[in-house]
């Protein structure tokens, strides 16, 4: 038996999504699909998210794109970047009728012009006009299968035993979300020199734990500086990108999600960097745990490095609009030196 998820809610009997929905499950049930969270009622959390993956075939993406959706549709892109097991095999479509996710997509375009995004999405994330369309690209994944996502595990790296708690003068913790792969000597240049000011002005640095790109620059420039240096990795990752070296502390995790929820809860502001999906994914995350009350998020920062390029173009250009289309003024900061993020650390 095939079960399929399918994301998004109805709010009410006068919602106009509910005729859309309506095709959309006699299409499903019609071509022999069953259907996990047909009615829009179950909740995903950061807890359960891997679970809900593993217990489906594929997954069906509605109209009306809200935060939450956006959230998952590019968590699922991050699984098929990041070879995650659950995923394999297991495809996605997007029904896009009304254009509201075209924000994303037009994001995830930008990015893979950048560098830090190396798959195309539409391979992945794959869009449809119309419910029996939906249908048809679900046939045709069955019968082409997926794309390969053109990386290979590579690396044998044995999990530090790294548990030094964080000392008694910090001023405070600060994430840093950002690209392990971009490696633009101006980028890392910048990661090291972000992690080297963090250290100096008592802050720790906590990361995604990578190796490589400006993940590993944040890192060093920590380590260097004889800064408290904790991350957050999962095994397949670690196997495709390696771990740094010098951790103070490193909270081992089964997958991507208990992994953000672990660096979230140790954390106290969050500095989002030039990156590719999974920072997307990362921020949004932030911005659902603001919007959802969530403890972990009460009172924590969120400063997003829009980086101008040597003609003035800011990195996240394209999402700031995005993110200003379903947030609040006051979820996020932008910053556009490291002087301007530092300031708003301190402040």
């Amino acid at each position: 038996m095939a079960f399929v998820r399918l994301s998004g809610s109805i709010l009410d009997s006068d919602d106009e999504a509910r005729s859309t929905r309506a095709k959309l499950l006699f299409q499903l049930y019609n071509a022999g699909w069953d259907i996990h969270n047909s009615n829009g009622g179950q909740q995903i959390t950061l807890t359960n998210i891997e679970e809900k993956i593993s217990e489906s075939d594929a997954f069906v993406f509605t109209p009306g794109a809200s935060l939450e959706d956006m959230f998952k549709a590019v968590s699922v892109f991050v699984g098929y970047q990041t070879l995650d097991k659950n995923l394999a095999g297991k495809p996605t479509v997007i029904l896009n009728d009304d254009a509201s996710w075209d924000p994303l997509f037009d994001l995830l375009t930008e990015l893979r012009t950048l560098g830090t995004v190396k798959q195309d999405h539409r391979d992945f994330l794959v869009s449809a006009s119309t419910p029996k369309k939906v249908i048809e690209q679900l046939e045709l994944a069955g019968e082409k299968g997926l794309p390969e996502a053109g990386r290979e595990i590579a690396i044998k790296t044995e999990m530090p035993k790294a548990d030094t708690p964080a000392p008694a003068d910090l001023a405070g913790s600060v994430c840093v979300f950002c690209s392990a792969s971009l490696e633009d000597p101006a980028y890392i240049s910048d990661g090291e020199e972000l992690g080297r000011r963090l250290a100096e002005n008592k802050f720790g640095c906590v990361s995604g734990a990578g190796k490589t790109g400006i993940m590993g620059a944040v890192v060093r420039g920590s380590v260097g500086a004889k800064g408290w240096t904790a991350g957050s990795n999962v095994p397949h990752i670690i196997e495709l990108e390696g771990l740094p070296d010098g951790l103070s502390c490193f909270w081992l995790r089964n997958d991507i999600y208990t992994r953000m929820e672990v660096m979230i809860e140790n954390s106290d502001s969050f500095v989002i960097f030039p990156g590719g999906a999974g920072t997307v994914q990362e921020l949004f995350a932030l911005m659902l745990f603001k919007h959802q009350g969530n403890d972990l998020m009460t009172g924590k920062k969120v400063i997003i490095f829009n980086r101008p390029d040597e003609n003035g173009k800011g990195f996240w250009d394209t999402l700031i609009p995005l993110m200003e289309s379903v947030c609040r003024p006051d979820d996020y900061l932008v910053a556009t030196s490291l002087d301007e993020v530092m300031g708003m650390l301190k402040a």
